[in-house]
């Protein structure tokens, strides 16, 4: 293959002394090995900082394990004092207690028995028996009960000190049962510290570390644990409290394997470092060969310094191996690295992006194929201090003098701007979007003032018969929970109103998520219903049976539709009341879903059809002309066309359709 020719002019006059030589590579020999020393020591602070790391991930690791026993034991004495309280409500205790205990006990597995004490700390009902697991152990422990039903008395949950039953540790809480400020009794849990670790020490935790938990004379009452953990590895402990009286949680992290990979590096260092002094005693000869060749780079920078920096397009030539053989002082900017950083480097460049390295490699190939688009190709580059710019690319061919191709020339052009002027104007566009939307809500606030103020009236006039009632002492149960179920349907009637309006004018970006076309139909009309009615107007939707889901995004829609609806109510302002009809069909054509709005107002003439959708243009004396144009970006944007046609029996039919396919 023929060699490219550089068109660098070499001096020989001056060779590159060799006493400079000998120096320049006995000071890259101390370099060396100033670095080896260095490696050595970074590599020694990594092994220090890594058993740091180690420790601070253990204690981080076990406040957080303890925080996460804190937070459960506490959600479980609420769900307790919850119970007492409804206990005291409650007529059929009895059946009211076997219900919740058994879904308290499913529920957490860690709860062992659930025992219902009256004032007289005899036992009223237990789940799953009502024999005391600690009345089972050799030292029954008569004061520690008497103790906690003392200070459970006091009226706040209490802890007992841990246990030993058939070698299995537990510990309760105490929890008291008032009613009216007296003293009625007390809820029992009986918690087993095995069972506790089992279900809230995750399994990623266990694979990591042996979780213990003692007692204050360091006894061990419970462990999990995948491995047994080495005597000599770090540990951690941390008080376990609730329940207290000296609990200890333990947390030892297991032994790691030996740092087979620092060894390794460390061996590499030394094997690099013996090779690369070989190879600089080896590249003498080369090193002058290459001052030479700089010495002809500048004359030849010299030479072409004043036309180079008169241009303002990025240059940049390779050979046809890709090697970079020349690149001017534009390029050079754009990248932030020097010609000497860049004349002879073959592929990967340093200025190519890591997160696109196989695609600019892939680009780059297709260029030495001579599969280079004629329309260039934009491809995101990066500056040497790490900033990233995109980049248009335009590749032609390198020929010589003979007429032979050496290579490829390369015009760079930094699009970054204009790509940021673009994003700009797509998000004033969005921001068009949300205002268009905010604008709707404005005009359909009374509207929905209205609507919203029918479930609020309900929920007054439920509330206070339900008041009534209850003062009264005539009442029974029935009637009562009829009364807050209709009270309850209204609740969610009027929070169903105000989370669509949330959803329909929050700010956020487009989602395509699947969506079903008659929901989107659905929610709009209830959007502007109530204004249709108020100006006379009803609405009739015709849907089909079967209808696809299509991806896209749902509040976009409702927008569009929103607006197309609330112009063909407006346009019948002038249509007798008995006409005033808007229908809004559903259909399928083809691979593509169409929605039809069609009303029978006044129409419009083929003149202002033609200028309907243009910025700024209205048919309102107080519209902004850039309702109609937002719908269509939104229909663009989704693929789909929107268009608008005369009815036959009077008034306009706007047409959507959309893809069932995204192209």
């Amino acid at each position: 293959m023929k060699k490219a020719s550089f068109p660098y002019h070499y001096d020989r006059r001056r060779p590159a002394s060799p006493k400079w030589s000998h120096w320049y590579l006995s000071i890259l020999r101390l370099a060396v090995g100033l670095l080896l020393v260095l490696l050595i020591t970074l590599l020694w602070l990594l092994h220090r900082n890594e058993v740091d790391e180690q420790r601070s991930t253990l204690i981080a690791d076990v406040l957080w394990l303890e925080q996460s026993l804190r937070f459960h034991l506490e959600g479980n004495a609420e769900q307790l004092q919850q119970l007492s309280l409804d206990l005291t409500r409650s007529r059929a205790t009895g059946e009211l207690f076997k219900l919740r205990a058994k879904h308290i006990l499913k529920n957490n597995p860690e709860i062992r028995q659930l025992l219902w004490l009256n004032a007289a700390s005899q036992t009223v009902q237990g789940m799953p028996t009502q024999n005391p697991v600690r009345t089972t152990a050799e030292n029954a422990g008569e004061n520690a009960v008497r103790r906690s039903l003392e200070l459970a008395r006091l009226g706040r949950p209490v802890y007992s000190d841990a246990y030993r039953v058939a070698e299995e540790a537990y510990f309760e809480v105490y929890v008291p049962i008032y009613l009216d400020g007296r003293y009625q009794g007390v809820l029992v849990g009986v918690y087993s510290l095995a069972n506790l670790l089992k279900q809230q020490v995750p399994w990623w935790f266990a694979e990591k570390y042996q979780v213990r938990v003692v007692d204050g004379n360091g006894n061990l009452l419970t462990s999990k644990s995948k491995i047994d953990a080495s005597p000599t590895t770090l540990t951690y402990p941390v008080a376990l409290d609730p329940p207290g009286y000296g609990l200890l949680l333990q947390v030892t992290a297991y032994r790691g394997t030996g740092n087979l990979a620092q060894t390794l590096i460390a061996t590499l260092i030394l094997i690099l470092a013996a090779a690369v002094f070989w190879s600089l005693w080896a590249v003498r000869g080369l090193i002058q060969r290459r001052l030479a060749a700089e010495q002809a780079l500048r004359s030849e920078y010299a030479f072409r310094k004043s036309m180079e920096d008169s241009l303002m397009v990025g240059m940049r030539a390779r050979d046809l191996q890709g090697r970079v053989t020349y690149a001017n002082p534009a390029f050079l900017r754009m990248v932030g690295y020097t010609a000497e950083e860049l004349i002879g480097r073959a592929p990967p460049m340093p200025y190519w992006t890591p997160e696109e390295m196989e695609r600019t490699l892939t680009l780059h190939n297709n260029v030495l194929l001579g599969h280079a688009p004629r329309e260039g190709f934009e491809v995101r580059l990066m500056h040497k201090n790490g900033k990233r710019f995109d980049a248009l690319i335009y590749e032609a061919p390198l020929i010589d003098a003979e007429g032979q191709q050496t290579g490829w020339m390369g015009s760079i052009i930094d699009v970054t701007e204009r790509k940021r002027a673009e994003e700009l104007a797509r998000q004033q566009q969005e921001k068009l979007q949300i205002t268009a939307r905010l604008v709707t809500m404005g005009e359909m606030a009374s509207t929905l003032a209205h609507e919203l103020n029918q479930p609020l009236a309900a929920i007054t006039s439920y509330n206070a018969g339900c008041l009534n009632k209850l003062e009264s002492g005539d009442f029974t149960l029935p009637q009562l929970k009829e009364a807050l179920g209709k009270l309850a349907v209204q609740a969610q009637r009027a929070g169903h109103i105000i989370r669509r309006v949330h959803d329909f004018v929050r700010k956020s970006e487009p989602k395509l998520a699947p969506c079903d076309l008659a929901e989107v139909i659905d929610d709009s009309i209830g959007f502007i219903e109530a204004a249709a009615k108020r100006r006379g107007v009803r609405i009739v939707r015709e849907i089909q049976g079967m209808r696809p889901e299509l991806m896209a995004d749902q509040v976009m829609l409702e927008q569009v539709l929103l607006n197309l609806m609330r112009n063909g109510i407006e346009a019948m302002s002038e249509t007798p009341v008995a006409r005033r009809r808007l229908t809004v069909k559903l259909s399928q054509v083809d691979k593509q879903m169409e929605i039809q709005v069609i009303d029978q107002g006044t129409g419009i003439s083929r003149e202002i059809a033609a200028k309907l959708f243009t910025p700024l243009f209205s048919t309102k004396a107080d519209g902004m002309g850039m309702g109609l144009n937002i719908c269509r970006s939104i229909v663009e944007f989704h693929h789909g066309r929107l268009w608008v046609e005369n009815n036959p029996d009077g008034g306009s039919i706007f047409f959507i359709t959309l893809p069932i396919v995204r192209p």
